[in-house]
């Protein structure tokens, strides 16, 4: 202890006959007077940054900090219109919730308004300058040491790019139980993602199980709201992921990684469990559902669980739609996708493939048989360009080449007549699936690759999942964007194709935002191709519904309109999903799937 006078107590007396400084109101406001450097100062939350996930208040060991709902602030995509309210009767001034503030919008500043006429009013000031433009110290101020958080994702084993592009061997590996445990520890369990995932996952409690080592909890987590869990663990486009409170400062929570892990090594018997979940009352009555994608095993699933009686029809000789013949084998195998539809067969759940619906079997037939009917066929089919040489015999429709590699990779068919010079017209997820598909069949067939890609979209506007465009392009892709084809070159003696003509892309959009691209014609682009693909979209049979259902649905855009329980206006029994009511997506349609059972068991429990 430092040594003092015993005069110590009286050096204070010396102010005692000193005039009191009396500072004007409105100067505190111009010049706020700063405390001691050692002082924390009070909070100040940006408003435009915060994204209300409210782990300050979970980390406050006061609970000084409370998430109050908001009117006056808008509810966004990727943040909830919650922000914190401090109680500084409670406050210890501990600095925990700026050290963990996922979004860097808490702050804490001494330059403050701390008199007032007014009891309620605490005016917080700039944390850089006050209003005269006088710089002002920061109270305290999180440093790489006391950030709370961890922002680097661990990373996916994966094998390399040499031996990828030379076989069909699954890319990802998976991660082993200290990486998912490492990963998981990173969420801090605020829920956006699960407002924004379509099927609402349960997305912070299942990646708590995984921390935990409880794989069986986490598995009953994931069929509760997604049975297509081991097919969405490898190949869903993690929309979740592109809100996670952590990616505003750092990289997201690898929460479809983690979800793959669960499946992948969740025990046998916790796989039971899911099938031998009891409801409280099984449901009566006989249900057709007509294709087995996505949407068409959700509601499947979810049906049979209920005990309903669910025939599933589907012309193919296998089950799973294009998930089965669409998804290329490095990104989707066949054993991760029969996991999930051997559980729902054990619920009772009946496949008649081969069977297709308006040609082996009547629509009309169906209605006679069943309760209700919940269409999920999808778009099977590849959309055509509708230009000069497009029927030429070398040229290919995408669904059709990747269903016929599929057939080829199972051992169902013959390898498809591939060139060793090949374009893809397309910028889609299905147009790199096609792109990356060829990379491997030439260097199978011919030992080397020459893929290349035509696209209208710049760089910034293609729609495939950045992961697909990366690794295109480490697959030796060559991309040609910003440009549209106009006419396919045949050669007129042998009929092959030789380039695609085409010119620069000026405009995608028009002033309503609606698809419409322009070109200049003057500017011209020749890709010189022996085979073109074509990726630009997808499109929906339905010649297998009588007029007397077809001419009663309503469509926009393309899409069928149905009510927020999937169910057509006019025609109570049918149900719709998938595709046919919204783009093309694998976790949109076990969403869809889901929330056509909850319509289809809300009206046979009526009837």
């Amino acid at each position: 202890m430092k040594k003092t006078s015993i005069f110590a107590p009286f050096t204070g007396w010396k102010y005692l006959f000193r005039k009191p400084v009396t500072i004007p109101m409105d100067d505190i406001f111009k010049h706020p007077r700063e405390s001691q450097d050692n002082y924390r100062g009070f909070h100040v939350n940006d408003w435009t940054k915060c994204i209300g996930c409210g782990t300050c208040s979970e980390i406050c060991p006061t609970a000084a900090i409370t998430m109050a709902q908001r009117a006056d602030v808008q509810e966004e995509e990727g943040s909830l219109p919650e922000r914190p309210v401090i109680d500084y009767g409670r406050c210890c001034f501990c600095g925990l919730c700026v050290d963990i503030c996922t979004s860097g919008s808490l702050s804490m500043s001494k330059a403050y308004l701390y008199n007032s006429p007014d009891p309620e009013a605490f005016v917080s000031m700039p944390t850089d300058r006050d209003i005269t433009g006088t710089p002002i110290i920061a109270g305290y101020v999180k440093d790489e040491n006391s950030d709370l958080l961890d922002l680097k994702r661990k990373p996916m084993p994966e094998i390399s790019v040499e031996e990828s592009k030379r076989s069909f061997v699954e890319i990802v590996r998976g991660y082993s139980a200290e990486q998912a445990k490492a990963e998981a520890a990173r969420c801090v369990a605020c829920g956006i993602c699960t407002k924004t995932c379509p099927a609402h996952m349960n997305i912070p409690e299942y990646i708590e199980s995984v921390w935990k080592g409880d794989l069986k909890e986490g598995l009953a987590y994931l069929y509760k709201t997604n049975p297509l869990s081991a097919v969405c663990g490898r190949v869903c486009t993690h929309k979740c992921e592109s809100v996670c409170s952590i990616s505003n400062r750092g990289e997201a929570i690898a929460i479809r990684w983690l979800k793959r892990y669960i499946i992948d090594n969740a025990p046998d018997e916790a796989y039971e469990s899911v099938v031998n979940a009891k409801v409280s009352k099984p449901g009566a009555g006989k249900v057709a559902i007509v294709g087995s994608g996505a949407s068409g095993l959700s509601a499947a699933y979810y049906l049979g669980s209920l005990g309903y009686e669910v025939d599933v029809y589907e012309r193919r000789e296998k089950v799973g739609g294009p998930m089965r013949y669409g998804v290329p084998r490095y990104r989707l195998t066949d054993e991760a996708l029969d996991r999930d539809v051997s559980i729902i067969r054990k619920l009772g759940v009946r496949f008649i493939t081969g069977t297709e619906v308006g040609k082996d079997v009547r629509f009309e037939d169906l209605q006679k048989k069943y309760d209700a009917i919940f269409m999920a066929t999808g778009y099977p089919y590849t959309r055509h360009l509708k230009i000069e040489g497009e029927d030429s015999r070398d040229v290919v429709l995408a669904m059709e080449f990747l269903s016929e590699a599929t057939e080829y990779l199972r051992g169902a068919g013959p390898m498809p007549d591939i060139k060793d010079d090949v374009t893809v017209i397309g910028s889609g997820n299905v147009a790199f699936d096609v792109a990356r598909t060829l990379v491997r069949l030439q260097n199978e067939k011919f030992g080397k690759s020459n893929v290349k890609m035509m696209a209208l979209e710049q760089r910034d506007q293609i729609p495939a999942d950045e992961e697909e465009i990366l690794a295109g392009a480490e697959e030796g892709i060559e991309m040609n964007l910003g440009c549209g084809p106009q006419k396919i070159e045949i050669d007129l003696e042998t009929g092959s194709v030789t380039a695609i003509q085409g010119c620069v892309c000026t405009r995608l959009f028009d002033e309503n935002n609606r698809f419409n691209p322009e070109f200049d014609y003057n500017a011209e682009v020749c890709i010189v191709a022996k085979q073109v693909y074509l990726a630009v979209g997808q499109t929906s049979d339905l010649s297998y519904l009588p007029e007397s259902v077809s001419n009663q649905l309503k469509m926009y855009r393309g899409k069928i309109q149905v009510n927020e329980n999937r169910q057509v206006e006019g025609l109570p029994w049918l149900f719709v999903g998938g595709d046919l009511i919204r783009g093309m997506d694998i976790i949109n349609g076990v969403a869809d799937g889901h929330q056509a059972a909850i319509g289809i068991d809300k009206l046979l429990s009526e009837t």
